[in-house]
């Protein structure tokens, strides 16, 4: 998309401080002026920041607040790569810099490198390499098994934001080429997208660990992943199954892991991450590279040069763009909007943020229909596409690389993954007391799935929301200058900072829960950072005397062994972890 050669004088400047592809700079260079400069150092850069329009790093560069604060000429970032943990998003939406990555340049690297460790498993190509070099031939050691008509299976067939950024749906693409069957668990894949690329969506995770011959992770690390394979899972695999991870290490736990191979249950991993990266002598990361049935790789799913160029050529462009007063593909941030508004907004963006991910971690079956309903002055702000954005990045977060949903694609992954928000206004405050209410109201879907994805702005409500039946899930929320704070958790009344990890207990309200919770965490080593209990609302449907949440800020890991034993302990209903 170069254009004519600009005066010299007049031609935006770009500053490139890391290695990228000169596929991607000489695109640049038609309309930019390109200065690379790598190695300097933060006194350097800061000194000289202010002289460019545009900064494009990879993750040797730190974009510091500081940093930001000089750069007042800088209109946009660019990440070539896919994480930002080297860019302060924050400063640089208050500044009005766009952030920008490329979430897709990789997808197709790291699909392959999935599908080449899950051959090399298969046919033990690495041994047989090494053997061979050794000096020997014994064909009869390394007999493999064909893939073709084996089952794979996939956990999280999203990481990215339209249907070919998508490393889970990539894989069993590429498996469907092999003759396998492909099964699947993700709960915001919609059945159109997963039925169209021959993928058959299971309900739960123990579904699809009974019926695999090979099984492949695509989730980010989280809370509720890390550890999600362990001994039981692994347990419940049939023996002589296999086990891929081209994704975060620490999903699978490699201490159960290594004893499976060792009993012989699991036939082979292919392993491209670790929980310690690079592993340690001593660790456990170690011993899995030493077992002969393991064929490991050091963090190479993103490692081909097409990948480099894809990633370089896309930031590249997205540059141009956003210099020519056009809009960026992969927005990581999004301050498209009046700047007054914009900052009357921002407490509500994250309070509907933290409220979606608190959805989607805190309910086991989530649904995807969602009334999002404004009450009380927030009404009077004319665009709250950054609110409905914010709710599909909360939703989406657990499942997908959700930084870089803005308003320009909100709709877009809305639709792909299924989800239907109806925004609902009421000017009228009702029965509370906050001067802005905002209410998350989840049910299930009546809509046709052409519907999916599809924003209505609802005429005002002459009354505040209605109580919301007992299949819907409800959490509301209010800002206190730019605290959020969540004020009910479905049939719960509270009042809670949704932020760090959160235990959240659902008990009887009885003498002596408060003490074993504390027992537990404190034999854990786990510190309680705040504590509160939220009774049942009094419109609550199904009312039973004495229910209770607890609703607990915690400093430190809790396992899985002390959420079972709070879980199923005597007077307690469920225990689980949500980070926020």
């Amino acid at each position: 998309m170069a254009t004519a050669p600009h005066d010299s004088e007049t031609r935006p400047r770009v500053l490139v401080t890391d290695k990228i592809s000169q596929d991607g700079l000489d695109l640049l260079r038609g309309t930019a002026t390109v200065e690379e400069r790598r190695g300097l150092s933060p006194e350097e850069l800061a000194a000289i920041i202010a002289n460019y329009e545009a900064l494009i790093v990879r993750s040797e560069t730190k974009v510091t607040s500081s940093l930001l604060l000089q750069a007042t000429n800088l209109k946009v970032v660019a990440r070539a790569g896919v994480g930002v943990d080297n860019v302060d998003v924050e400063t640089a939406t208050k500044r009005g810099i766009i952030v920008v990555n490329s979430p897709s340049g990789n997808i197709r690297a790291a699909a392959e490198h999935t599908i080449a460790l899950l051959m090399a498993t298969a046919r033990h190509i690495p041994s047989a390499c090494s053997s061979l070099k050794a000096g020997k031939w014994d064909r009869g050691q390394f007999v493999g098994t064909e893939v073709k008509g084996k089952t794979l299976a996939i956990i999280g067939l999203g990481k990215g934001k339209t249907p070919t950024a998508l490393v889970g749906l990539s894989v069993a693409r590429m498996a469907n080429g092999l003759e396998m069957k492909v099964i699947a668990i993700d709960p915001y894949t919609s059945p159109e997208i997963a039925e169209s690329n021959n993928v058959m969506l299971m309900p739960n995770l123990t579904d699809i660990l009974m019926n695999c011959d090979f099984l492949t992770i695509h989730t980010p690390l989280i809370a509720s992943t890390r550890g999600m394979i362990s001994k039981t899972e692994l347990a419940s695999m049939k023996k002589g199954s296999r086990i891929l991870n081209v994704a975060r290490g620490g999903m699978i736990d490699e201490i159960a892991l290594l004893e499976a191979l060792e009993s012989g249950h699991i036939a082979g991993a292919g392993v491209d991450v670790f929980t310690t990266e690079p592993p340690t002598a001593d660790g456990t990361a170690a011993k899995l590279l030493a077992h002969p049935r393991v064929v490991a790789t050091p963090h190479l799913g993103a490692s081909t040069i097409e990948a480099q160029e894809n990633v370089a050529l896309d930031v590249c462009d997205q540059v141009l763009e956003i210099l020519s007063g056009g809009l960026p593909r992969a927005a990581v941030n999004a301050p498209i909007i009046l700047p007054e508004e914009y900052r009357r907004l921002q407490p509500f963006v994250k309070l509907v943020e933290k409220m979606g991910n608190l959805y989607t971690q805190h309910y086991k079956h989530p649904y995807q229909t969602f009334d999002l309903i404004y009450e009380g002055e927030i009404c009077n702000i004319t665009n709250t596409k950054p609110l409905y954005a914010s709710l599909v990045r909360g939703l989406t977060k657990e499942i997908s690389s959700a930084a870089g949903i803005n308003i320009v694609n909100a709709n877009i992954v809305a639709r792909e993954r299924g989800i239907i928000i109806n925004e609902q206004y009421s000017r009228e405050s009702g029965a509370h007391s906050y001067s802005s209410l905002v209410t998350l109201r989840a049910r299930p879907t009546r809509q046709s799935s052409q519907d999916r994805g599809i924003a209505t702005r609802t005429a005002a409500l002459t009354t505040p929301a209605p109580t919301a039946p007992s299949d819907q899930h409800v959490i509301s929320g209010y800002c206190s200058e730019a605290r959020v704070f969540i004020s009910r958790l479905g049939r719960f009344s509270t009042n809670f900072i949704p932020e760090g990890t959160l235990l959240i207990c659902h008990n009887y309200d009885s003498p002596g829960k408060i003490g074993v919770v504390g027992s537990v965490l404190g034999k854990a080593g786990v510190n309680i950072k705040s504590m509160t209990v939220a009774p049942l609302s009094a419109d609550t449907e199904g009312y039973v005397e004495g229910e209770a949440l607890m609703i607990l800020g915690l400093d430190g890991e809790v396992g899985s062994e002390e959420l079972k034993q709070l879980g199923t302990g005597d007077g307690f209903f469920s225990a689980a972890l949500v980070t926020l």
